[in-house]
């Protein structure tokens, strides 16, 4: 349930999408994206910075495409979002005791820190590459194929990167039954 919740507002502009134009598209992708912060708001009296930074990109983005009437600024949200991601990765480096990978992993997974400044890096690396991409994919494909590619594609690489860092992180991890390091020793 909470996966359809999260992904709501891209249904939500993917159906539009298919049924009417992307202009119609945008104004329910504001719309959801609007609803989504307010039901976060009012059962977790707190909305997360990653729906925050949506929002506020889709009500800016969106908003100037409605108003200009102009397709290039809600395709150019999309680069946008992923350079932010990847700006917070790479500051998150420099910033606090830990990389944000770490902050998000660390109670399920346990690594040294070089590795997880590699892991970090990567996630950095790839959101900073999908920006580009739907860079490449807005200017040389039509609306239709965009659309697609931001609903699917962006998923879809998400997905398969993610998986792929399953199995670098698979063959990171101490065996199971080795010592910890904080573990006492016997005799």
């Amino acid at each position: 349930m909470q996966l359809l919740f999260d992904f709501f507002p891209l249904i939500a502009f993917f159906v539009a999408y298919k049924f009417a134009d992307i202009f119609v598209a945008t104004g329910v992708l504001i719309v959801a994206v609007l609803v989504q912060t307010t039901i976060q708001w009012i059962r977790h009296r707190k909305v997360s910075s990653m729906v925050l930074i949506s929002a506020g990109l889709v009500l800016v983005f969106g908003g100037l495409t409605l108003w200009i009437h102009d397709e290039a600024f809600i395709k150019w949200k999309v680069s946008i979002v992923n350079w932010l991601f990847a700006a917070g990765f790479l500051i998150s480096q420099f910033v606090g005791e830990r990389p944000m990978i770490q902050r998000m992993l660390e109670g399920n997974v346990t690594l040294d820190r070089p590795l997880w400044i590699r892991l970090n890096m990567m996630w950095a690396a790839f959101f900073l590459a999908l920006g580009f991409i739907n860079l490449y994919v807005m200017f040389n494909f039509s609306t239709d194929v965009w659309a697609k590619f931001k609903v699917f594609g962006v998923i879809g690489l998400t997905l398969v990167f993610a998986l792929l860092q399953g199995f670098w992180l698979a063959s990171k991890m101490p065996p199971e039954d080795a010592p910890k390091a904080d573990a006492p020793r016997a005799g």
